[in-house]
C-alpha cells in the first residue's frame, strides 16, 4: 500500500491530489487547489502554499511527495513564480522527512493517458475513469496533480523491485 502526495505547482493555483495505491487498484483520498489571490505579495503566497501543503502531508501521511517539473515554455516570468512554488513544496515535504520525485509533463500524460501529447481534457477524462471517480476531477489543476500522483504509484512497483 503507497499514500502519493501529486502537486501541480503554481503561484495562483497549487493543484493538490492524494492517491492511495492498493493491490493495483488505485483510489483517490483528497484532491483539489490551493489558490492565492494576485493581488497579494509572492512571499504571502509562498507561506500559504507551504502551511496548506503541511496541513496536507500531516492529515494523509503520505509515503511519497511526486511534483510536476517545471516546463518553461516562453514565458520566463511564469516559470520563475512556479519555481517559487515548486520550491516551498519541496521543503515542506523535505522537512516532513518525504521522498520527492519529480516527473516531466511528457512522463504524467504518457503513464495517465499512454501518450505524452495528450491535452487537460483527455489527461481529465482519464483521471476520472483510473481512479472510478463519477466525473471528470475539477478543476484542471486538481486533475493534473491527481495525474502525477497516479504517475508515481504506477511505477512504485518498479522502484520497490529495484531498490
Amino acid at each position: 500500500m503507497v499514500v502519493v502526495l501529486g502537486i501541480d505547482p503554481g503561484t495562483a493555483n497549487t493543484g493538490f491530489g492524494v492517491v492511495l495505491s492498493r493491490w493495483q487498484t488505485l483510489v483517490a483520498l483528497d484532491g483539489g487547489v490551493i489558490a492565492t489571490g494576485p493581488a497579494e505579495p509572492l512571499e504571502r503566497r509562498l507561506a500559504r502554499i507551504y502551511a496548506r501543503t503541511c496541513d496536507l502531508i500531516a492529515e494523509h501521511r503520505p509515503d511519497a511527495v511526486a511534483v510536476e517539473e517545471l516546463y518553461f515554455g516562453q514565458n520566463v516570468r511564469t516559470a520563475s513564480s512556479v519555481a517559487h512554488a515548486r520550491g516551498v513544496l519541496l521543503l515542506a515535504a523535505g522537512m516532513a522527512g518525504l521522498p520527492c520525485f519529480s516527473y516531466t509533463p511528457q512522463q504524467v500524460k504518457q503513464s495517465v493517458c499512454g501518450t505524452g501529447r495528450a491535452d487537460k481534457g483527455q489527461v481529465q477524462r482519464m483521471v476520472g475513469t483510473l481512479l472510478e471517480l463519477p466525473e471528470p476531477p475539477q478543476p484542471d489543476h486538481a486533475a493534473d496533480a491527481l495525474a502525477v500522483a497516479i504517475c508515481h504509484a504506477n511505477g512504485a512497483p518498479v522502484r520497490a523491485a529495484l531498490g
